[in-house]
């Protein structure tokens, strides 16, 4: 680094290594990959053993400066070419654009959610269960617990009507279903199934069979067991529900009728 400069002051220890450095000047030396013969040395001796030289460059092989100027042009083309790949949209990152958050104008079919729902005072209906047959008064009841008869009918969605079932007792069944037809039971333990015939069920328990037939025509999970709530069965003709003011329930299935 000392040859770089224009003035430089050495100290020797001693005079061996001051003609050492003598012997070394005459030889070429290399720097930072470029050669250049070292200039001749006017040096001055002192009583401190001090020397002082100049030196003059003269013309080298390679000019550092020029080859500063060559590697510009070439920096300056990759600049380009990086900015040309930035704004070349085959390589930009395009972040999708987020989603609307309301509803989709051009999807024609909208789900109603149970939010959307108004919560209107429910319709009470009464059914006389007298020589009707069980399975297509049980599928009429669960339609309008259901709300299918709406035409704004949700399957999500409570939206049904409360049915009341009088004279359960007297329901129908059609062939010979009343001692064929058996309901099974199980307490859960080892030899706990029960066996009853319909004939049997409905002289101890009337109001089961028709809950036990609705239960199957509704939804199995957390609405089904809310909609079974709306089904209110007596045995006998009278009902606690007068203050709800029921009216008949519409049945259009002339076949439900029982003809003896």
């Amino acid at each position: 680094m000392a040859l770089l400069c224009g003035s430089t002051s050495l100290t020797f220890p001693s005079t061996s290594l001051s003609s050492q450095f003598k012997n070394a000047t005459s030889k070429s030396s290399s720097f930072s990959s470029f050669h250049f013969s070292l200039p001749n040395l006017s040096l001055s001796s002192s009583s401190s053993l001090s020397y002082s030289f100049q030196t003059q460059f003269p013309s080298t092989n390679f000019s550092l400066h020029s080859q500063l100027q060559e590697q510009e042009p070439e920096l300056e083309l990759e600049q380009e070419e990086e900015e040309e790949v930035e704004n070349d949209p085959r390589f930009m990152c395009v972040e999708p654009e987020p989603r609307f958050s309301g509803p989709d104008i051009w999807n024609t079919t909208w789900y109603p959610k149970a939010a959307d729902h108004v919560n209107t005072e429910k319709t009470w209906y009464v059914v006389d269960a007298t020589d009707k047959v069980l399975g297509r008064l049980a599928s009429t009841i669960a339609i309008h617990i259901r709300g299918k008869n709406l035409a704004t009918f949700t399957p999500s969605v409570d939206m049904g009507a409360f049915v009341i079932v009088v004279n359960a007792e007297k329901v129908a069944v059609s062939g010979k279903k009343r001692t064929q037809k058996v309901y099974r039971r199980h307490s859960g333990r080892p030899g706990g199934m029960t066996v009853e015939t319909f004939a049997q069920l409905q002289n101890r328990i009337p109001e089961r069979i028709i809950e036990h037939a609705v239960r199957g025509m509704l939804p199995k999970g957390r609405l089904g067991r809310r909609l079974f709530t709306h089904l209110k069965v007596y045995k006998g003709p009278e009902h606690p529900h007068a203050a709800q003011k029921p009216i008949d329930l519409p049945i259009k299935d002339k076949r439900i009728q029982l003809v003896r």
